[in-house]
């Protein structure tokens, strides 16, 4: 999510160029879904690494890194600064750019690229892959924010509604239930609480049953997530990736922070409000003031 105005800049930029983009295969579909992109290639780090063992998964490897190797690409641009993803970035064919030493997440990552470039660490992730991206493309960085997503389907949920993401990977990031349950009750809409595990189901069940009217859907694919999130009234979730997809697609989006810093990686854009801090969660007051 946080590279995808930088896609979209380096589409502006360079009109002609055509734009492949290498993701991990839970997440092929969002940048599937920026206008500018014409290849994804997704990969498996995280499945691999748990079955590093198996044959299949060593010939799942060297197709990927056929298919990556296919073409000579003018540009490679690692915007993530990780070790794993310079492996990647590495079986690729091009002049690879990344981060430097004093800039990247991994310093040791530095040592794979051919072009190393220095993006302050204090910057949003959103402007720090922006401005990589400017360096390594060789335009000027600037211009208005564009997440350059654009989804045709049908909101699988008909209707007016707000969307409640009350789930994420770790434990400190959850909002209380007894909050959603009140700022629920308070809005007085009817909400849909999506999912993806049955943990998480049946947490969006136990919020629901306090919230009149509200809507626990089936599970949805990444896809259909974009067309609930993109035609909601407002969305108001937790720090997960969903949250960032709502502010991305130009929802109302308040975005709850209770075990993570907003300031270098919170939501971004032109019509969003993130509350709370580290080890602070925000009052339901708080939620919704921003809101309103």
């Amino acid at each position: 999510m946080h590279h995808c105005p930088a896609v979209s800049d380096a589409a502006r930029e360079a009109p002609a160029a055509e734009i492949h983009w290498v993701v991990e295969e839970p997440f092929a579909d969002v940048a599937r879904m920026h206008r500018a992109v014409k290849r994804v290639f997704p990969v498996a780090m995280r499945r691999w690494r748990r079955s590093l063992w198996s044959p299949s998964v060593w010939s799942e490897i060297d197709r990927f890194r056929s298919a990556l190797g296919e073409q000579p690409y003018d540009a490679v641009v690692d915007s993530q600064g990780l070790l794993k993803s310079a492996l990647v970035c590495a079986a690729a064919r091009g002049t690879k750019h990344g981060l430097d030493r004093a800039s990247a997440r991994e310093p040791l990552a530095a040592r794979f690229y051919d072009v190393r470039h220095a993006v302050p660490k204090g910057l949003h992730a959103v402007e720090r892959n922006r401005r990589l991206t400017a360096a390594a493309l060789g335009y000027r960085y600037g211009g208005a924010l564009d997440y350059g997503l654009q989804s045709s389907k049908p909101s699988p949920v008909p209707g007016d509604y707000g969307v409640f993401l009350t789930m994420t990977s770790r434990e400190d990031k959850l909002w209380p239930e007894e909050r959603w349950m009140a700022l629920g009750a308070d809005l007085g809409t009817k909400v849909v609480i999506p999912w993806g595990s049955e943990a998480e189901r049946e947490r969006a069940e136990s919020i629901a049953v306090k919230i009149p009217g509200s809507v626990v859907p089936r599970k949805m694919s990444i896809l259909e997530l974009g067309a609930l999130l993109q035609k909601a009234r407002f969305v108001v979730g937790v720090d997960t990736g969903l949250t960032h997809l709502a502010a991305a697609f130009g929802a109302r989006t308040v975005g709850l922070y209770c075990g993570s810093d907003p300031r270098l990686t919170g939501l971004y854009g032109n019509n969003v409000v993130n509350v709370g801090a580290e080890g602070k969660a925000p009052s339901v007051a708080e939620v919704r003031k921003a809101l309103a």
